[in-house]
């Protein structure tokens, strides 16, 4: 046994033989000789470039070979849903839009859907703003996966894939900066219908993207599927098939990779979502390939479903984009103001001037809130990283009493042992970006 000043450093004794703790630079502290076998438990993360933002993973590894692996989370923890219970139920919105900060719109999605399901208004919200719903989840969906994309082919050394990925996914956050006035983080959609109306420019505007992305989409099937060093790196490698991920509830391109077709958008459909012609993209190969190839051909559906409701928004021009109930609608007749943001003019006009009914109206509203009647509901949508639901609870006040989450990449993390075990330590890298999860819903 050797003995050492530093208490960080050094080896005891256990039921299990002798454990070694040693901090980074005091190896030299540390008796090999009293090793039995070559298994080392090592830390990987949470700064690390590969667990896409703070994930820490313990593994225990025999030289290269990963024997056991478990995910440490709770390092971005932000008390997202605690923080819900005191703001205004229309406020929340703000605050579930930064859970999952690759795809905000699907946690503003499930949410609001939710709020709107206990208010019992879900057959009076708008269709153009159901469209323009649909709209921002589907290029939601392609920016996402051009994130999940670019990232993995950045750990892997496809250096040209992550500059492609991240470039077009530019081109999306530019539309939607142009139509919420946010790249992230929009709380754009509302309860009743979304914040604002496109702007006069919004639909050619989306129109160019998708033309531009028609033509940039095919460089990472070149670049990629038959690719040798990039099959051989992604094929076999985190497999996990149909049985083990519906044992662990796993959803999302993980799960349709399996060859199972489960997708909200066609078996639980919501907000018109079945009256869209698109395919459920599955695959064959329940490993990482077989997922990246079912994101890159998801992203082309939601392509097919952005030009459908750009069609639709055409022809519904000038509708209402919020429920008509105005004790609900917040703010009420938002609309662009001479700055590109905001109230308009007009409508400060009038409450502030005109009329003494409507400034105490939205005074009440807007401080205050709308109040939801008791009970609780359960609603999900179709996330870019599989479902994404919401549990809300009502007491019958102008705040939410109880709202909590089941994020898609929360979930999805349990299946980071199995697809790692037995694995090199290389291809856990590989593992953890074929599920891709993002540590802002995971630590919510």
């Amino acid at each position: 046994m050797t003995t050492t000043n530093d208490p960080y450093a050094g080896t005891t004794d256990s039921a299990d033989g002798p454990v070694f703790t040693v901090t980074g630079q005091d190896w030299d502290t540390i008796d090999p000789s009293l090793a039995d076998g070559d298994h080392i438990v090592v830390n990987m993360g949470p700064q690390h470039p590969s667990t896409h933002g703070v994930l820490r993973l313990v593994l225990e590894i025999d030289g290269e070979s990963v024997t056991d692996a478990r995910a440490g989370i709770g390092y971005l923890h932000t008390g997202i849903e605690k923080n819900m219970e005191y703001r205004t139920w229309t406020q929340g919105v703000t605050f579930c839009t930064r859970m999952d900060y690759v795809a905000p719109f699907s946690n503003e999605a499930a949410y609001v859907a939710a709020v709107e399901r206990l208010l019992q208004i879900e057959d009076q919200i708008p269709q153009r703003a159901q469209d323009i719903r649909v709209l921002m989840l589907e290029l939601n969906r392609i920016s996402s996966h051009l994130v999940c994309i670019a990232t993995g082919g950045m750990e892997i050394g496809a250096l040209t894939v992550m500059t492609c990925g991240f470039r077009d996914r530019e081109l999306i956050l530019d539309c939607f900066e142009a139509i919420t006035g946010l790249r992230m983080n929009h709380a754009y959609f509302r309860p009743g219908g979304v914040a604002l109306d496109l702007p006069e420019d919004g639909v050619q505007r989306v129109r160019d993207t998708v033309a531009m992305l028609r033509k940039r989409l095919p460089e990472y099937a070149a670049l990629c599927n038959a690719n040798p060093i990039f099959k051989r790196r992604l094929k076999g490698v985190g497999h996990l098939e149909l049985s083990g991920c519906l044992a662990l509830g796993l959803t999302g391109p993980v799960l349709r990779a399996t060859g199972y077709d489960w997708d909200l958008r066609r078996t639980q459909p919501y907000w018109g979502y079945d009256t869209y012609d698109f395919d459920v993209v599955t695959w064959d190969e329940p490993d990482a390939y077989g997922r990246f190839r079912v994101r890159l051909d998801e992203m082309w559906e939601s392509l097919r479903i952005v030009e459908q409701c750009l069609t639709r928004l055409e022809a519904n021009t000038g509708d209402p984009v919020m429920v008509a109930d105005r004790k609900i609608a917040w703010p009420s007749q938002l609309s662009v103001g001479s700055d590109g943001q905001g109230n308009s003019a007009e409508h400060i006009a009038h409450i502030m001037g005109e009329s003494m009914e409507a400034l105490i109206h939205h005074f009440k509203l807007v401080t205050e809130g709308f109040r939801v009647p008791p009970g609780q509901v359960y609603t999900a949508i179709e996330s870019p990283r599989g479902e994404i639901g919401c549990h809300a609870v009502s007491d019958g006040g102008t705040r939410p009493y109880r709202v909590h989450f089941r994020d898609p990449s929360f979930v999805n993390l349990q299946g980071t042992s199995i697809m790692s075990e037995g694995s090199m330590i290389s291809d856990v890298i590989v593992a953890v970006a074929s599920i891709d999860p993002v540590m802002g819903g995971v630590d919510r």
